[in-house]
Order: structure tokens, then C-alpha cells, then sequence
């Protein structure tokens, strides 16, 4: 499992790395520009090709419902944490009470120095739990998993080839209806004013994503064969599109700062990698699944915050340092979650 692992970390510390050092040298807009390219071209494609590939004919039904049913779950103990942090939130930070008065001395300024201070006084609103941009930010970074990157590099290694469709699956489901279907909902949702709201540009939104017409498209042509300089390209495409969001991602993280922003995301963490593939695996045992089907859905559901979480933040404008933090610290407990997965829900001992 060591090699496995190193193996799979290899590029994601090389990409992430390369991007946290470039950060410094190129301009400031660039990682929503990549965010971007990412959301309307590279993510599409990558799912295409995954859809065009998948023969989904042979798959066990179950495994896109426990999918649905975990996204549900994550949601509901995300939307449930987040009332409890934001009622908890002004004792374990006092800055929060000093921000609450700052910011009503700043509803109406009479003085040029209250005019000087109503700036910051805005950007401290952003900053605390009552701004949308942090609510969607937490919630998404809860239960949104890398499960294309990440999960389809990691997870196959510990489950037999028999039950690989199980993994697949489990990926496109939660890609499509996940990320690109509730995860781009929420991100609407939150990423606007209440008054800006209204169901048909949410709606508009969902159906408007590229990446679900990309799967789409991908699974109604499984039969067509393509021209193989196209096949191969877009199978190729893949290694560009990951390089690419790992160091749009270490480009965020260089941004984060330190303790202070790592601690928003202890919450998100602990339910994204520890709570919710724990009770898939306590349901799935209960239901009496085979070890080798529960373990790969443990595995995937347990798999890091999603770095399309990030890649929905540049696009809607949600909070990018919360996301940013939960993807670092979900991917740093994985070394410790895997291996205690593979003893608690494995069909052999670590």
C-alpha cells in the first residue's frame, strides 16, 4: 500500500508544489482564469472521455444510490454543522463580536475616518460565518470528494478487478450529480445576494453546466468509434487537465495563511474524511455487502475535498481560502484514513 500511495502522491506534490512556487511570479488573475478553463473545458472533457469509457451495461445498480445517498447525508450534516458553528462561532473567536460592531458603525458613516474604515469593515463581513460566500464554501467543502483525480488514481488499487465498476460508477455519479449537479446549485445559491435569487437562474445554472451535457454526449456516443487521433486526444486531454488543476490549486494555497485559515476548515475535514465514509460503512456493513463493494465505497467516499470545489469558488465567487484549506488538510489525513479504512471495512487485516 506504500508504493501504491507514493506512487499516486508523486504528481499531486509535484503539480501542487510547481504551482505554489509560480504563484509568486505570475498575475494575481490567473488562478480564476484556470478555474475557469477548467470548469468550461478541461473538467468536460475528462468526463467525456470517462463516459465514453465506462460500460455501464454491466455495472451493479447499487452503486450510484449509495452515491446519491451519501451526497444527501453529506448535505444534511454539513447544512446541520454549519448551524452549529455559526452559533458557536463568536466564542471561539472574539474577533467575531469586535467585526459585528464594526461593520454597523459602517452601515451609515458620518465622519471621513468611518468613510476610510467602511472598506474593511465589508471585508471583515465576508470574513465571518453569516456571509453566503463561507456558508456555500463550508457545505460544498463537506461533501463535494476528488473522486476523478484522486479516487480513480488511489481506490483501484486496494479493490479486485471484478469490482472496479463499482468505483467508476461511483465517480461519474458523484461528478455529474454531485459536483456538477447539486455542488453547482449550492454554488448559485450562496455565490448570490438573497434578494438576486430566483429558481429559474438556479435551475438555468445546473442545466447550463457544460460538464453534464459532456457526460451526456460521451455516454450516447459509447458506440460510435471515432477517428483515433480524436480518440487518443481526448484520452490525452486528461493528462492535462489534472497537472493543470493541481497547480491551480497550489497557486490557492499559497495564499492561505497559516493557523488562521487552516481552522475554518477542521469541520468540513472531519465530516468529509472521517464521518461520512464512516457511516457508509456501518450502513453498508448492516446491509450485509461483501467486503470488496463496501471497501470501494468507503474508499470513495472518504476521497479528499474536491478541487472542483475550487473551481466552482472562482466561478461563483465563494470563499476560495476555506475550500482552498480543506483540500490540504482532508488530502494530509488520507495517509491516516486509508489504512484504517482497509482494517475496519477490508476483507483482510492491514
Amino acid at each position: 500500500m506504500t508504493d501504491t500511495l507514493f506512487q499516486a502522491y508523486v504528481p499531486l506534490l509535484f503539480w501542487t508544489g510547481l504551482g505554489l512556487l509560480l504563484f509568486r511570479f505570475l498575475p494575481d488573475s490567473l488562478p480564476r482564469l484556470l478555474g475557469r478553463s477548467l470548469y468550461w473545458v478541461g473538467i468536460p472533457l475528462e468526463i467525456l472521455a470517462l463516459a465514453r469509457q465506462t460500460n455501464f451495461a454491466a455495472q451493479v445498480g447499487l452503486a450510484p444510490l449509495v452515491t446519491i445517498a451519501t451526497l444527501i447525508s453529506g448535505l444534511i450534516l454539513a447544512w446541520a454543522s454549519l448551524q452549529l458553528v455559526r452559533k458557536t462561532a463568536p466564542s471561539l473567536h472574539p474577533a467575531s463580536s469586535e467585526t459585528n460592531t464594526t461593520v454597523q458603525q459602517a452601515i451609515a458613516p458620518k465622519t471621513s475616518q468611518e468613510i476610510a474604515n467602511s472598506s474593511s469593515a465589508q471585508q471583515a463581513a465576508v470574513n465571518s460565518w453569516e456571509a453566503r460566500s463561507r456558508q456555500g464554501s463550508f457545505i460544498l467543502s463537506s461533501m463535494i470528494g476528488n473522486t476523478g483525480f484522486v479516487g480513480l488514481a488511489i481506490a483501484p488499487a486496494f479493490v479486485s478487478e471484478d469490482y472496479l465498476g463499482w468505483i467508476v460508477f461511483y465517480s461519474v455519479t458523484h461528478n455529474v450529480v454531485g459536483t456538477y449537479g447539486i455542488g453547482v446549485f449550492l454554488a448559485s445559491y450562496f455565490g448570490r445576494s438573497l434578494h438576486q435569487i430566483s429558481w429559474r437562474t438556479l435551475v438555468r445554472d445546473v442545466l447550463t453546466v457544460p460538464s453534464l451535457w459532456a457526460f451526456t454526449v460521451g455516454y450516447l456516443t459509447r458506440t460510435v468509434e471515432l477517428p483515433s487521433i480524436l480518440e487518443s486526444g481526448l484520452h490525452s486531454s486528461v493528462w492535462v487537465v489534472i497537472p493543470t488543476a493541481l497547480m491551480m490549486m497550489g497557486m490557492r494555497l499559497s495564499q492561505i495563511q497559516g493557523w488562521k485559515s487552516l481552522r475554518l476548515a477542521l469541520v468540513p475535514t472531519a465530516l468529509k474524511v472521517i464521518v461520512i465514509p464512516g457511516l457508509v460503512g456501518l450502513v453498508s456493513t448492516l446491509a450485509g455487502l461483501p467486503a470488496e463493494p463496501r471497501l470501494a465505497l468507503v474508499l470513495m467516499s472518504g476521497m479528499p475535498t474536491a478541487f472542483a470545489g475550487l473551481i466552482l469558488a472562482e466561478e461563483y465567487e465563494l470563499d476560495r481560502e476555506l475550500i482552498a484549506s480543506s483540500i490540504v488538510l482532508t488530502t494530509i489525513l488520507l495517509f491516516v484514513t486509508i489504512p484504517a479504512w482497509l482494517v475496519l471495512f477490508g476483507d483482510r487485516p492491514f
